[in-house]
């Protein structure tokens, strides 16, 4: 087996296909001689039978269909698609065992908005079951003897493996986030909405999200250009974002390892000539986290009413667990913590302003992946800006002792998606010079 790592630049994948300086039908069968090789032990992708001739046929269909120079964005780019988003001619499994025709639905425009953009869907990548807590069976290819996060655990292996350059995932709270701090890859989550989410098994609307995995924010950039509703083109500028710290008891939940890394990032990101606050905030964190869950499990046990009544032999007890614990929550719980997460996100806007912070900047997981498969890592860290609904994009920012990956948070203001994506790729050069 060829090396388990291998991040491909979606920029220079994408120029180099609609230029012609690679073809569309070498460059799929490359990614299909990658995928046969690599994802037998990395298990990012579902398995497929008949991948070869579908992709095949797809690369043939979009040449025809954009004859050079008239190419899109993503012309015969390779991407995977997380299995609780529905793709026209492929099942939704939703790493459940639950009869397919129970999940199918329409196929959504975030899909189809990577198709129109000239995208070819290598295939579905692997979830947690219905994207709560059950894992996969990916793994990492950092350490195949480690987690690559969850839920959207298939789509950050396969592009830290090298499987695709751009790959779609969602989060809840910190679907994306986590796992692509774990598998040392960009993941970015757009403010809440930005990207449509029609066509995805609901787990929580209040809180899910489409998001990407790229190798860098400058190609989260492209992707989220393709993706995002209203997309306003940032020209880059000389200035700066102040950066801000926040202090309390939040930060007290990363580990000693990712702390560490962290007060180091601080430490590099200052004498690069960023101006560094630290603002007190979260001090409420503990209260506010349990009326963010509140409202999750609600959801979820609403969203899976019908299915869990007529198939709940069928749930893994993990996913079982959450949806019966979200039934005891009432509707006056659930309207008591939609009050309490409005004024969390006042108060967050409040201070963010007070002080004026233009990006948090946080570790982007307790620590580096878990040894094992059955324990995808904590949340905690992407909590409270999952229930704000702000967008972030962490970045790759050094290696544990183990040489794991290890990731830096940043958290923008709701709507500035295009400013944080432009300063993510200056914060991540600062921290790579």
């Amino acid at each position: 087996m060829e090396d388990p790592v291998r991040t491909t630049s979606l920029l220079h994948v994408a120029e180099s296909l609609r230029t012609g300086a690679t073809g569309v039908r070498e460059h799929t069968d490359a990614t299909l001689r990658r995928i046969a090789d690599v994802d037998r032990a990395v298990r990012a992708f579902v398995d497929e039978p008949e991948r070869t001739e579908r992709l095949r046929a797809a690369a043939r269909d979009v040449t025809d269909r954009h004859p050079a120079p008239d190419t899109p964005a993503l012309y015969g780019v390779p991407v995977g698609v997380k299995d609780i988003l529905h793709v026209d001619g492929l099942p939704t499994r939703a790493g459940s065992t639950l009869p397919v025709e129970e999940l199918a639905g329409p196929q959504g425009t975030a899909v189809a908005r990577l198709l129109a953009a000239g995208a070819l869907i290598a295939g579905k990548t692997v979830t947690a079951e219905f994207a709560v807590t059950a894992p996969g069976p990916t793994r990492n290819p950092h350490d195949l003897d480690h987690t690559p996060g969850g839920s959207s655990s298939g789509s950050a292996a396969a592009v830290a493996a090298g499987l695709v350059p751009l790959a779609l995932g969602t989060q809840t709270i910190a679907s994306l986030i986590r796992p692509a701090a774990y598998c040392g890859v960009v993941g970015y989550k757009p403010t809440h909405g930005r990207i449509p989410t029609d066509g995805v098994l609901a787990t929580s609307p209040s809180y899910d999200t489409v998001g990407t995995f790229t190798a860098t924010a400058a190609d989260a950039a492209l992707a989220a250009s393709v993706l995002c509703d209203d997309w306003r083109p940032e020209r880059a500028g000389a200035e700066r974002p102040v950066l801000a710290v926040p202090v309390g008891p939040y930060l007290g939940f990363a580990e000693p390892e990712a702390r560490t890394a962290f007060d180091r990032q601080v430490t590099v990101l200052r004498a690069a000539g960023y101006e560094i606050r630290e603002v007190p905030v979260l001090d409420d964190f503990e209260q506010d986290a349990f009326s963010l869950f509140v409202i999750n499990l609600y959801e979820l046990a609403r969203a899976h009413a019908d299915l869990f009544d007529r198939h709940a032999d069928r749930y893994d007890p993990r996913t079982a667990e959450a949806i019966l614990q979200g039934r005891t929550a009432q509707d006056s719980d659930y309207a008591d913590a939609q009050k309490a997460r409005a004024d969390f996100r006042d108060r967050l806007d409040d201070t963010t302003r007070r002080h004026g912070v233009d990006l948090w900047i946080t570790p982007a997981a307790t620590g580096p992946a878990p040894r094992g498969l059955d324990n995808p890592g904590d949340s905690v860290m992407s909590l409270p800006w999952s229930g704000a609904g702000l967008p972030v994009v962490t970045v790759p920012a050094g290696r544990s002792g183990a040489g794991l990956p290890l990731g830096l948070q940043c958290v923008g203001a709701a709507g500035e998606d295009e400013r944080l994506l432009r300063w993510a790729q200056d914060v991540h050069g600062a921290l790579t010079a």
